[in-house]
C-alpha cells in the first residue's frame, strides 16, 4: 500500500479467555500494525457481553446486540476507516453491515471465513452479499459458494502464523509426546469424517500420544498449546473435510510453525502450500498415517530435517505480516502474487 490506511477490524478476539493469545485475528492485528497501518479493533462478542444483563452469549444476542451495534456504528463514523475487515461473522448480521456501509460509505468491506460448509450458514452468506471482498481458508467449491452470493471478489487466503510465539520451545517432560493432535474428534453440526474419527479414536489409545480437545480431554489455551506441539515428535493435521482444494484449518500452520514434524491429510493441490517429503509428509488413509508415524519415530534425522524445513517455510511464506500484505494487495489491485493464489471475480 502506498500510504497509511485506517483499518477497522471487527472480530471475536476472545478477550475473556487465555485463548485470545493464539486466535487468528490477533495475527491479523499484529501483521497490519507491523506493515505500518493504523488498526482499530472491535471485539464484537465481548462488547455484547459487557452490555448484557447476564453473562450469557444467548442472552447478550437477545438483549444487548442493538446497543453493541450502536456503539460499533458510532466508532466507525468517528474513525473514518479506509478498510473495514470482518474476520469473524458469527454474531453479526446483514442489517448491521448495511448500517456500517451507511456510516462509512467510502470504506472497502472485506470478510474472512475459515469454517467449512458455508452453504449451511445462511446468515453468513447474507453478510457476504454486503461485502466487496471475501477471503477464505479454502478454494474450490466452498469459495464458489461465496462467489454465488454476488461478492465482487472472492479469494483463497491461508491462515497466517506468528513466528514470535509459534516456534520451537525447550519444554518440560509434561509436554513431551510422540504424537499430538489438538482439536475435536467430530463436529456434530457438520458432516462427520468417519475416517478422521476412527483415526483419532485409535490414536487416543496409543501410549505416549496426546489428544487435546477430544474424548473428554481438555483443550489447550494460550502458549501452552505451542508448548505441547513443540514438545511432540509428530503432529497430526486433519480436517473434518479433506476433499476441498487448498483447504487446511489453521492447525496445519500451527503445527509446522512450532518446528514439529507434521503428518497432514492430503487435500487437492496441497503441494502448492507445502511439498510432500520436503516440508511435511502427506497421507491418504489412516493405515498410511500410522505406517509413516512408525517409520519417522524410528528415524530422527529424517524427521528433524523435514520439520526444520517446514518451520522455515511457514515462518517465511505464511507469517502474519506477509499474509496481511497479500490481503492488502488484493484490496488495492484485485490480485496478489503467490503460487497458491485463487481469485474469483
Amino acid at each position: 500500500m502506498q500510504h497509511v490506511k485506517r483499518i477497522f477490524l471487527i472480530s471475536d478476539f476472545k478477550d475473556e479467555s487465555p485463548k485470545s493469545v493464539r486466535v487468528e485475528r490477533r495475527r491479523w492485528f499484529k501483521g497490519l500494525i507491523r506493515l505500518g497501518h493504523d488498526v482499530q479493533r472491535f471485539s464484537y462478542k465481548n462488547m455484547m457481553l459487557q452490555l448484557s444483563p447476564f453473562p450469557s452469549r444467548r442472552i447478550a444476542q437477545m438483549f444487548a446486540k442493538r446497543k453493541a451495534d450502536a456503539i460499533l456504528i458510532e466508532q466507525v463514523k468517528q474513525y473514518h476507516p479506509d478498510i473495514i475487515l470482518i474476520t469473524a461473522m458469527k454474531y453479526l448480521n446483514a442489517e448491521t453491515v448495511q448500517e456500517l456501509r451507511r456510516a462509512a460509505p467510502s470504506a472497502i468491506f472485506v470478510g474472512r471465513d475459515g469454517d467449512p460448509f458455508p452453504e449451511l450458514n445462511k446468515a453468513r452468506l447474507e453478510i457476504a452479499k454486503q461485502l466487496d471482498i471475501m477471503t477464505c481458508f479454502y478454494a474450490g467449491r466452498f469459495l464458489e459458494t461465496y462467489k454465488k452470493t454476488g461478492v465482487p471478489i472472492c479469494a483463497f487466503m491461508p491462515p497466517p502464523c506468528d513466528p514470535d510465539i509459534q516456534r520451537p520451545y525447550e519444554v518440560d517432560d509434561e509436554w513431551k509426546s510422540n504424537i499430538i493432535f489438538t482439536g475435536k474428534a467430530e463436529h456434530t453440526k457438520l458432516d462427520r469424517d468417519i475416517d478422521r474419527y476412527d483415526l483419532l479414536l485409535k490414536l487416543s489409545k496409543m501410549p505416549n500420544a496426546r489428544i487435546y480437545g477430544a474424548f473428554g480431554r481438555p483443550q489447550l489455551e494460550s502458549i501452552d498449546c505451542f508448548y505441547a506441539i513443540s514438545g511432540a515428535k509428530i503432529a497430526l493435521s486433519i480436517n473434518i473435510i479433506n476433499d476441498v482444494r487448498l483447504y487446511h484449518s489453521d492447525r496445519l500452520v500451527n503445527c509446522l510453525s512450532c518446528g514439529t514434524f507434521t503428518l497432514a491429510k492430503r487435500v487437492p493441490d496441497s503441494e502448492l502450500l507445502f511439498k510432500d517429503g520436503v516440508h511435511l509428509r502427506y497421507f491418504d488413509t489412516a493405515e498410511e498415517f500410522f505406517e509413516l508415524a512408525d517409520w519417522y519415530l524410528k528415524h530422527d534425522q529424517e524427521r528433524e530435517k523435514i520439520a526444520k524445513a517446514g518451520m522455515e517455510r511457514a515462518h517465511s511464506e505464511f507469517n502474519c505480516e506477509r499474509i496481511a500484505k497479500l490481503t492488502l494487495d488484493l484490496i488495492e489491485t484485485g490480485t496478489y502474487d503467490a503460487s497458491w493464489a485463487e481469485i474469483l471475480k
